[in-house]
C-alpha cells in the first residue's frame, strides 16, 4: 500500500464506484482490516471530521465504544460533522457495546432528533466494516439503496444484522429485507411502512432500535 500522503480532500469528494475514502488514521485498523479487499479504499491525510466519503455522496462518522465512553467532545465533533457536510448525508455508525450502551440513548436523541441525521448501530468495527460494505457492493451505481436481488437479500451478514433488532427473527427480517433492501433503507422508513410489512408492535421496535429507544 501507498504510504505517501495524497492531496487533501474536500468535504465534497466522491470516491470511484466500489471505493471509499477513509481518513488515514484507520489505516491498518480493525475496521479496515475486515473489508477484505471487497472494499478499495483510498487513504487521505485531511478529511477534516469525516471519517468516511462513499460513492453516494454520503459521509461517515465514526463513534467509537471509547469515544463514548470518554465523555461529550464526540458531540462537538458531530456538529462539525453536520454543518460541514449540509450537502452530503451524514449518517453516524456508533458501536453500540455492552460498555457503551448506557451512554447510547443520550447519542441517540442527540444525532438522531436534535440534529437530523442518520444513526446506525454496530456491536464491533467488524460489524461496522460488513455495514459499509453493504452500502459499497449491495446497491447499484445509479441508485445506491434501490431494490436489490433476492439472492443479495439472503445475504446472510444482512440477515443476521436486521435480526439484531428486538422483535425481528428469520421470517420478518426477510420480509423487511424484501419491503427496504438495505439497512439504510430500514433505518428511514415510517411507523407505517413498517407496519405494513411486519405489524404494528414490531414495527414499533424497529423503529425505535434506531429512532426512539431512550429507555
Amino acid at each position: 500500500m501507498d504510504s505517501k500522503p495524497s492531496a487533501a480532500v474536500s468535504v465534497n469528494a466522491v470516491p470511484p464506484y466500489g471505493h471509499i475514502i477513509i481518513d488515514a488514521k484507520w489505516r491498518g485498523s480493525t475496521l479496515v482490516q475486515h473489508f477484505k479487499g471487497s472494499v478499495k479504499a483510498i487513504y487521505e491525510e485531511e478529511l477534516g471530521v469525516v471519517d468516511i466519503h462513499l460513492s453516494n455522496r454520503s459521509c461517515i462518522l465514526y463513534v467509537s465504544e471509547s469515544d463514548l465512553i470518554a465523555g461529550t467532545d464526540y458531540k462537538r465533533k458531530i456538529v462539525r460533522f453536520r454543518n460541514s457536510n449540509s450537502k452530503l448525508q451524514g449518517i453516524v455508525i456508533v458501536e453500540k457495546t455492552c460498555l457503551s450502551e448506557q451512554y447510547f440513548s443520550g447519542l441517540q436523541k442527540f444525532v438522531v432528533l436534535e440534529l437530523g441525521l442518520t444513526l446506525l448501530p454496530v456491536a464491533s468495527p467488524v460489524e461496522a466494516a460488513q455495514l459499509i460494505e453493504q452500502m459499497v457492493h449491495g446497491e447499484s451505481k445509479e441508485n445506491p439503496f434501490r431494490k436489490r436481488s433476492m439472492s443479495r437479500l439472503l445475504d446472510p451478514v444482512v440477515l443476521d444484522m436486521v435480526q439484531l433488532i428486538p422483535g425481528v427473527g428469520k421470517v420478518k427480517a426477510i420480509a423487511l429485507l424484501e419491503r427496504f433492501p438495505s439497512i439504510y433503507e430500514i433505518n428511514n422508513a415510517s411507523v407505517q411502512e413498517l407496519e405494513s410489512v411486519v405489524g404494528h408492535a414490531t414495527a414499533q421496535h424497529v423503529w425505535g432500535f434506531f429512532h426512539n429507544n431512550f429507555s
